[in-house]
C-alpha cells in the first residue's frame, strides 16, 4: 500500500509552524528546519509529513524535564 505524499506550500506552512517566511528561510539555512521540494522554475513546497515530524520534535524537546 503506497502513502500519498501532500506537499504544503508556504502559507500553509507558515499557519502550521507559527514562523514568518524569512524565519522558515532562515531556519532551513541553519539546517533547523526542512528543506523545501523544488515543483517549477519558482515554486517550492514542503513535504507535510516532514513538517508534522519537526513539529512533533520541536513539542518533545519543550517538554523535557531539566
Amino acid at each position: 500500500m503506497t502513502m500519498a505524499v501532500s506537499i504544503l506550500r508556504l502559507p500553509a506552512v507558515k499557519a502550521r509552524v507559527g514562523l514568518s517566511r524569512s524565519a522558515i528561510y532562515l531556519a532551513v539555512s541553519r539546517a533547523e528546519f526542512p528543506r523545501p521540494v523544488q515543483l517549477g522554475a519558482r515554486a517550492v513546497g514542503w513535504l507535510e509529513s516532514e513538517i508534522e515530524e519537526w513539529i512533533r520534535e520541536r513539542v518533545k524537546h519543550s517538554r523535557k524535564l531539566p
